[in-house]
């Protein structure tokens, strides 16, 4: 993978001024759309919804439609379906992990319990599928039922990794792929599908999405590290905490003596948040920081050289500006 080619290409306030307009349409589909009879649905969707974050997979739904044409009312569906079906992981994710902090909030876990948040959860999931069905597309359909099974089963195979100190580079990317990448690339692919692109086209958009996914992931597991937890709107070690062995610590792992590797293995075993100090100074020995942004940094370059096929726009360079703020952004 090359190193990050010096074109010209948008910072991330231009390019969410260029979505504005879509944002704000996708945005008002998904309030309404959350909408439910049962008053509890409402409370734990509107709590995790109203949390904001960076809505990057329906922003890369709406600027992959302007890549490759105009942007309708279809593309704001889309959009909202796959930020529906990643909020519904959230969600889940937050019980499994028992996490109690998000987005720099209370967890929907912490503040109604891990059943609430389990069965909103399924109701996002299957108020997802209502909007599929709707649009009444079965290459829709098709993309985003593979897309839910594979990220369901990234989840359980990410289960089987905790607290085991053996996950290698490999079984972590391929975490990787399933519970992250592929919903940045069905989101790409979506919204180039929408715009009635052929296949090469929704091809080269879905490889953009999966290479953002993983830059996004790595980078991200980087700041669990090295970030500001206010900025990051979560506790500073909260992987480990978890027993999940990210690559800054893998990468240390390997680096390692043989004594400080077996200690780290305990460490990882044991979730032991106590010991940070010391896995901090074994990532720091071998470089294990500058080791996974660089791995970040190519899949980044990979992401923007899959672009390279398609004529150049002004969505197009803000997907490439995307692609950079991934490894760049400071949370």
């Amino acid at each position: 993978m090359a190193d990050l080619p010096p074109a010209p290409v948008p910072g991330l306030p231009e390019i969410q001024a260029l979505a504005a307009g879509d944002m704000d349409a996708i945005d008002a589909l998904i309030r309404r759309r959350l909408a439910s009879d049962v008053v509890l649905v409402n409370q734990v969707a509107e709590h995790i919804v109203s949390a904001g974050g960076k809505r990057l997979r329906p922003m890369l739904v709406a600027l992959a439609g302007r890549a490759t044409g105009e942007v309708t009312p279809r593309h704001h569906q889309l959009a909202a379906i796959v930020e529906f079906i990643h909020t519904s992981t959230l969600l889940h994710d937050d019980v499994v992990d028992e996490s109690d902090l998000r987005r720099g909030r209370s967890t929907a876990n912490a503040l109604w319990g891990n059943a609430p948040s389990v069965l909103v959860g399924d109701f996002l999931y299957s108020r997802s599928f209502q909007l599929m069905v709707e649009l009444d597309c079965m290459a829709v359909m098709q993309l985003l039922a593979d897309t839910t099974n594979r990220i369901a089963e990234g989840e359980v195979l990410q289960l089987l990794h905790v607290r085991n100190p053996d996950t290698d580079e490999a079984a972590y990317l391929d975490v990787i792929e399933r519970k992250t990448a592929v919903l940045f690339a069905a989101g790409t692919r979506l919204g180039a599908l929408a715009s009635g692109a052929d296949e090469a086209t929704q091809q080269a958009l879905y490889d953009y999405g999966l290479q953002l996914g993983y830059a996004f992931q790595i980078a991200d597991d980087v700041l669990d590290y090295d970030g500001d937890a206010a900025a990051l709107g979560k506790n500073l070690g909260d992987d480990l905490a978890e027993g999940k062995a990210t690559l800054p610590l893998i990468h240390a792992m390997v680096q390692a003596d043989p004594a400080t590797r077996e200690r780290l293995r305990g460490i990882v075993q044991q979730g032991d948040t106590s010991a940070m100090p010391e896995v901090l100074a074994a990532i720091a020995r071998a470089d294990s920081l500058g080791y996974s942004r660089a791995r970040a940094r190519e899949y980044a370059a990979a992401a923007e050289a899959a672009l390279a096929s398609l004529p150049s726009n002004e969505a197009i360079a803000a997907l490439r500006g995307l692609a950079r703020h991934a490894v760049e952004r400071g949370h």
